[in-house]
């Protein structure tokens, strides 16, 4: 089988792809024929080798494909499944623990840029009814994180305006169930066409936030003064402050990204005095996933994928994805 193997210490120059035997079932697992990845900021961290990195290893938390033997004990899946991969392979349901969150493929063991993974059955869900599995392979990062934020986290109900930041995959996912959910959202970018783009996706209102610095009073202003009752906060450092003023007294913040570096001035009195709340969002449960997929299927929602590359192309993948030129998902067909 192919497979890309990440050496030490990192870069794009350091993908080598590899021809190796395939993997073999035990009591519990599952091997699992991979169709598609796609790629995270997360991945993208790891191949550049701005988090530890074991020299060797598979890359790439997300992938899809079909089952193609079980191990015994395995009576979730049979021969011929379509399923996508769960980002913490542990954390079943309930609330995230240390234990749950030890493991992440593409991190802490080899990931999905392989042609055949063998991992337990439980690292996987079954893929919604009707995707391909590069649709399937977009939903194991971004998709549960934007559910966890806005369904899980934030309980978003109709009614609720939802202001989402960028074009980034987690934003587009959030956009589209929110509005599943009878929520209006106010989307923000820097560029008219994406803009547009995010119009015909189905957002009521959008915002410049080159050409008005002062977004959070503007998205404010958008709900006649009441403020949004949900942020989906992927910026960080430079974005908190404008998305605090945008919420109504008792709003929510889904806190999930770095995009604008790792640390931050904030109002303490601005965030108690309007009773707002924040959530860390660090993906999500496979129970979370699987909610997620009901969701989805009852819905007809389809994940927004840029484009898809070969797996001999994965640098030439994360160089497109780098560039920031994509809207929605980077993906990997092998």
């Amino acid at each position: 089988m192919r497979l890309v193997r990440l050496r030490a210490p990192g870069g794009l120059g350091n993908l080598e792809l590899v021809e190796e035997d395939r993997p073999q079932t035990g009591p519990g697992d599952v091997l699992v024929r991979i169709r598609a990845c796609s790629l995270n900021l997360r991945d993208d961290f790891v191949v550049q080798g701005k988090m530890p990195l074991a020299d060797g290893r598979v890359p790439l938390s997300d992938g899809a494909g079909e089952v193609i033997e079980v191990g015994d004990d395995v009576d979730a899946f049979k021969a011929g499944d379509s399923v996508v991969s769960t980002f913490y392979p542990w954390w079943l349901g309930g609330d995230m623990t240390p234990a749950t969150r030890r493991d992440i493929p593409g991190e802490s063991f080899d990931g999905f840029a392989s042609e055949y993974v063998c991992m337990p059955a439980h690292a996987f869900t079954k893929a919604p009814v009707g995707y391909t599995h590069v649709e399937a392979a977009t939903l194991t990062c971004t998709g549960v994180t934007a559910w966890r934020g806005l369904v899980v986290c934030g309980k978003v109900k109709p009614g609720d305006t939802v202001l989402v930041l960028g074009t980034g995959s987690v934003s587009l996912f959030a956009l589209q169930f929110a509005k599943a959910a009878g929520a209006r959202v106010i989307a923000t970018s820097s560029d008219e066409q994406k803009l547009e783009r995010l119009r015909r996706l189905g957002a009521d209102a959008v915002i410049n936030y080159k050409a008005v610095p002062d977004w959070g009073q503007k998205a404010r202003d958008l709900t006649d003064g009441r403020g949004v009752d949900h942020v989906i906060e992927v910026g960080g450092p430079a974005t908190l402050t404008q998305s605090i003023a945008a919420c109504r007294t008792g709003g929510h913040i889904a806190l999930i990204g770095v995009l604008t570096g790792f640390a931050a001035e904030v109002s303490i009195p601005a965030l108690f005095s309007n009773q707002l709340r924040i959530s860390g969002i660090s993906i999500g449960s496979r129970a979370d996933q699987e909610d997620m997929i009901r969701a989805m299927e009852v819905n007809r929602l389809k994940p927004i994928i840029d484009r898809s590359f070969a797996l001999e192309d994965i640098a030439g993948a994360f160089t497109h994805y780098e560039s920031q030129r994509h809207f929605g998902k980077v993906c990997l067909e092998l």
